[in-house]
């Protein structure tokens, strides 16, 4: 990776996490006093409380803390993307045509009765006859990661899941707003030379980084190349197959900030 733009992406890591750890102790400091707030109500719970301060906190604190990182992943990635690719924010909006919507039940019901193995030229072949008035038809959606490669005039959607795995009974419905999306964006395109990439990515790899992902209920419903596991997805949104050793490496030395601010929470807490 050149230098500069790792350097770009180290900086990316480091001020992300430290407004992380800022923010985070600005709640707690204005949950000081509040007896509603997360560690004073469960200081409140007499079958906590002999557990000691320690677990107190830990068990007050996790259960936020993960809810909120998840947040920070993805705005790290979308932060991270940025120094590769163009980094689209907005709902994408257009039209979902009616043949698009039944072409998507066709192919999930194939998967579900695993009449198929899922592959993109499922979806990416489908052409459907566009009216000249589709105002009827007008759809948004929101996503969570959108970058568009210029070199290449390529849109990737980007379904995250901060966690490592996926609920198993939500892969179907996932693939299908991913598909939705896919439909509405391409529909938006229509008449350029640009094209759409869909994928589901979770943030690290449940079963290790050098493990093979085991989640077959959604391999079930993804193909092979619409899935980035773990580094996988940091080495694409790096646009480097070395990406995720530095974002890790980098956030390694960052997340002292968040330590050092998690000390500071506990001896006003306790």
């Amino acid at each position: 990776m050149e230098q500069i733009k790792e350097e770009k992406i180290r900086e990316a890591v480091d001020n992300r996490i430290k407004e992380f750890a800022k923010n985070l102790e600005t709640r707690y400091i204005k949950e000081l006093h509040d007896p509603n707030g997360v560690i004073n109500s469960k200081k409140k719970n007499v079958f906590i409380k002999p557990l000691g301060d320690e677990f107190i906190f830990n068990s007050a604190f996790c259960r936020s803390f993960d809810s909120s990182f998840g947040n920070v992943l993805e705005a790290l990635a979308n932060d991270v993307a940025s120094v590769s690719f163009d980094v689209i924010t907005e709902k994408i909006s257009s039209f979902l045509l009616p043949q698009q919507t039944q072409h998507i039940d066709y192919i999930m019901a194939d998967y579900e009765k695993h009449a198929k193995i899922p592959e993109i030229s499922d979806y990416s072949n489908f052409d459907a006859f566009i009216p000249s008035n589709t105002s009827s038809y007008v759809k948004s959606h929101v996503t969570d990661n959108h970058f568009y490669n210029s070199k290449t005039k390529e849109h990737y959607i980007i379904e995250l899941k901060a966690g490592g795995d996926l609920d198993n009974k939500k892969a179907k419905s996932e693939k299908m707003e991913l598909l939705k999306e896919y439909f509405i964006l391409k529909n938006e395109l229509v008449g350029t030379d640009e094209s759409v990439k869909i994928f589901f990515a979770t943030a690290y790899n449940k079963d290790g980084e050098e493990n093979e992902w085991r989640q077959e209920r959604v391999k079930q419903f993804f193909a092979e190349d619409e899935l980035l596991i773990g580094k996988n997805y940091w080495n694409f949104v790096c646009d480097d197959e070395h990406g995720f050793e530095i974002v890790y490496d980098q956030y390694q030395k960052s997340c002292n900030y968040i330590l050092e601010a998690l000390e500071r929470i506990k001896k006003l807490y306790f």
